[in-house]
């Protein structure tokens, strides 16, 4: 990466993680361009966002295709005319096939709502109350073929409460957590203090051995 990153962020909702990345890159605490914001949703609502910040926008309705196969061919297509050195999922519900995430391999990150490699899937915050979980939170993982199977690059967490349910996890997971760590991990990301290389995730240029925590993050984001 040669000049400062471009930033693409692929959205399906809210766009809560977008608008934390928005903030943060207006405010300099990441040190990106806005490349593209992605939606496969017309109705987006991180749409409005995008557009409100001035960031170039695409929507590609996943209906519109014969298969999965010809939507992750699209929209490999739009993402490589921007150019993006990052690609942020955030909220973004398509499950990517194995020919999408090879052809950007090491450039697309994650964040899942659980303690990964505990919960990959659906229904995270319901299935840690079901185990009787002390703890509870979200994890930044690059991304692989492997659904949430991705080294994980930073993950916080909480303890949970005994009032807690799948509802007040997901919103604390949100509030206290992702808008947090994922803004972050971008971030170190665009500064090149986090690489994924071929032996594995880096931090400021040493090995990392386990995922970063909320101890770990930058004032201006903590």
């Amino acid at each position: 990466m040669s000049g400062r990153a471009r930033l693409a962020v692929l959205i399906s909702g809210r766009g809560r993680n977008l608008q934390a990345m928005i903030d943060a890159v207006g405010a300099g605490h990441i040190d990106a361009d806005w490349a593209v914001v992605i939606s496969n949703k017309a109705d987006a609502y991180g749409l409005q966002r995008a557009e409100a910040a001035g960031i170039a926008t695409v929507v590609l309705p996943h209906a519109d295709y014969p298969d999965r196969e010809a939507f992750d061919q699209a929209l490999g297509d739009v993402l490589e005319a921007h150019r993006p050195d990052i690609i942020v999922m955030a909220g973004f519900m398509r499950i990517l096939g194995p020919a999408f995430v090879r052809r950007f391999a090491g450039r697309m990150i994650n964040i899942h709502p659980s303690l990964l490699p505990k919960y990959r899937g659906l229904n995270t915050h319901q299935r840690a109350l079901d185990a009787g979980d002390a703890e509870h939170g979200a994890s930044v993982h690059f991304v692989t073929e492997e659904l949430d199977g991705g080294p994980v690059a930073v993950q916080g967490r909480f303890r949970v409460r005994p009032e807690d349910d799948a509802s007040t996890l997901a919103d604390r997971v949100m509030q206290e957590i992702e808008l947090k760590i994922y803004p972050q991990a971008v971030a170190w990301l665009a500064s090149g203090d986090l690489r994924w290389q071929a032996d594995g995730l880096q931090f400021r240029g040493a090995p990392l051995s386990e995922p970063l925590g909320l101890d770990a993050l930058d004032p201006a984001f903590a």
